[in-house]
């Protein structure tokens, strides 16, 4: 670990930070207006921060999927959400394409997984569903960048 100070980048420069807030807000009215449950919203942003590897956005997203009465052996079991029998068609879907985004340094978004997700998602809830991972990965790297602290 560093011992320089890490510069938190949403402070050096608040314009860009309130500018990906307010994508991300736009983006939570396309989700509703694409049908997205927000507990399914809350499990992407959750993923995306697990693949990341962001500890902040984890944190958060997990209290709040709690509040908002999401099942905790879902949260538990996301990591392998492909092995369970806890999501929906529509759910899994949606998981797999934030994966592919998520991990686009692998190799790009592979056609099977967009091919997957169009097969169960609307055009709409596909789009949302893209822009969402654009954002959440967005945010992780703002927060991993600037190691936001997570204490207990």
């Amino acid at each position: 670990m560093t011992t320089t100070q890490r510069v938190n980048i949403g402070k050096q420069h608040p314009a860009p930070y309130k500018t990906l807030i307010a994508l991300s807000e736009e983006v939570g009215q396309s989700l509703a207006s694409a049908g997205i449950d927000p507990l399914l919203v809350e499990l992407l942003r959750i993923r995306s921060s697990q693949l990341n590897g962001c500890a902040f956005c984890l944190r958060m997203h997990t209290r709040d999927a709690l509040k908002k009465g999401e099942n905790p052996d879902r949260i538990a079991v996301l990591p392998a959400w492909e092995e369970t029998g806890y999501f929906s068609e529509t759910e899994r879907a949606a998981l797999r394409l934030t994966e592919a985004i998520t991990r686009i340094s692998d190799g790009h978004v592979a056609d099977e997984d967009y091919d997957a997700a169009a097969a169960a998602l609307t055009p709409d809830q596909v789009s949302a569903v893209a822009w969402l991972a654009t954002v959440m990965n967005a945010f992780n790297r703002v927060a991993v960048t600037s190691r936001y602290r997570v204490a207990g």
